[in-house]
């Protein structure tokens, strides 16, 4: 199902997808939502009618996300511009979408690129079309054995008419993507090359005042707003929340006419897990719009010289939320560290706790964090010492390849307050 209206195209994205196919690689960068993978959709969609190929590669950080942005794309990915004669199935244990087009059955094999070892799943074919979603989020390497990118690139090797289509939302100047691809084809591949930098303006299915609604979701200035709101390649240094300090407060209960103090209307805790790496868990409280991170519990055993079990862990959680039990008198939400398996057991045989997995991923997780902070609508109480410590010496990573990182070092109170903002949709919901 389209999920926007489709309008008239730029000029710049009528160029894009005309000259396309005189090429042999094309890659679109910018902003999010500036029409770059819909783009790829079409000319893939044209590739396939007439190539004499039979299989053919759609790639993303994940399989899933490969199938959203290159099978569904809002409505207007590959299963929808074949609708009618395209069927999801599988082809030597891969998921493909099988299409017939006028030239013949067309196989489009969907995989995940970010892993290590994600290369193995792409081995045993030649593939006429390649197109990746996110390709700074493949994986790469020296080794053109295990590189998902070069392996990728080979497999096309004896294709009658090998096309590569690839999009990006902007990195660091330094991701090695640049230097080892994009840049570097821009003066020295063979065979048609073509490159185009696209924002939200060039695509008129965003109206100016949509652009200003998604953009608002942002921390203007911050490294997320220049690369997915401006487009812009740019270095992440510094503190990751450099707005911290505007975060402090406390709830302020009004009184209800019968002379009690209002209390949250709704409760949860989110939890970092760690045995000799410290254990962080925050117990938050909703009032009147604003997450309020109002305690917490905080334990190093690497610091403290002895080390807690995980049903020594469960009796702190129970004495921190103790007093909420016995006002709300239901399950506590715990949004706790995916792979705490061992904890998130311990918890569930309490029968007092709503276990659920937080929802990890890091570059969203940060960026919504940030927005949450800025914005006011999560407030964290100045009690949480140990917090603030962290907080005020969480930097980037300038040392990763170029790959931005927080730096993991005293971040297990910063994880919890991501999976937490993360997982509850906070900044999503309220916009």
């Amino acid at each position: 199902m389209q999920t926007i209206d489709w309008k008239p195209f730029s000029q710049k994205h009528k160029k894009y997808i005309k000259n396309a196919l005189n090429n042999k690689m094309c890659v679109a960068e910018g902003a999010i939502r500036s029409g770059k993978t819909i783009d790829h959709c079409i000319i893939a969609s044209i590739y396939l009618e007439t190539c004499k190929d039979k299989i053919h590669l759609a790639s993303g950080s994940t399989i899933g996300n490969a199938k959203l942005n290159i099978g569904a794309c809002n409505g207007y990915g590959l299963e929808n511009l074949f609708k009618g004669r395209c069927r999801w199935g599988q082809y030597k244990g891969n998921e493909a979408l099988i299409i017939q087009t006028i030239t013949g059955e067309k196989i489009v094999i969907f995989a995940g690129g970010a892993k290590a070892d994600s290369y193995k799943k792409i081995l045993g074919n030649s593939y006429g079309l390649w197109i990746a979603t996110e390709i700074n989020e493949h994986y790469d390497c020296d080794d053109s054995r295990s590189s998902f990118i070069k392996v990728a690139f080979g497999r096309q090797a004896a294709a009658d008419r090998p096309l590569v289509l690839w999009d990006l939302n902007p990195s660091s100047p330094a991701d090695p993507i640049y230097e080892n691809y994009i840049d570097l084809y821009k003066s020295q591949y063979k065979g048609g090359y073509q490159y185009e930098h696209f924002t939200m303006a060039d695509n008129l299915s965003i109206s100016p005042e949509r652009q200003e609604e998604i953009a608002s979701q942002y921390v203007e200035g911050s490294i997320w707003y220049r690369r997915d709101i401006l487009g812009e390649r740019c270095i992440a240094e510094g503190l990751i929340y450099p707005m911290y300090d505007d975060a402090k407060g406390e709830a302020v209960f009004k009184v209800k006419t019968n002379g009690e103090s209002e209390f949250y209307t709704n409760v949860g805790l989110s939890i970092d897990y760690g045995t000799q790496n410290a254990f962080a868990c925050i117990l938050w409280g909703l009032y009147d719009g604003v997450w309020y991170a109002y305690k917490g519990y905080y334990y190093s055993g690497r610091k403290e010289g002895h080390q807690k079990t995980d049903e020594d862990y469960a009796d702190e959680i129970d004495l921190l939320t103790e007093e909420i039990e016995l006002q709300y008198g239901q399950k506590i939400e715990v949004i706790i560290d995916p792979s705490a398996s061992s904890m998130k057991a311990t918890l569930r045989r309490r029968d007092r706790y709503k276990v659920r997995d937080a929802d990890n991923a890091v570059d969203d997780g940060l960026r919504e964090t940030g927005t949450a902070l800025q914005k006011g609508l999560v407030k964290i109480s100045p009690k949480l010492t140990d917090f603030w410590k962290e907080i005020s010496g969480y930097v980037w990573d300038n040392n990763n390849e170029g790959k931005e990182r927080p730096i993991k070092v005293n971040d297990h109170y910063m994880d919890a307050m991501r999976y937490w903002v993360k997982t509850k949709h906070i900044v999503k919901r309220r916009q």
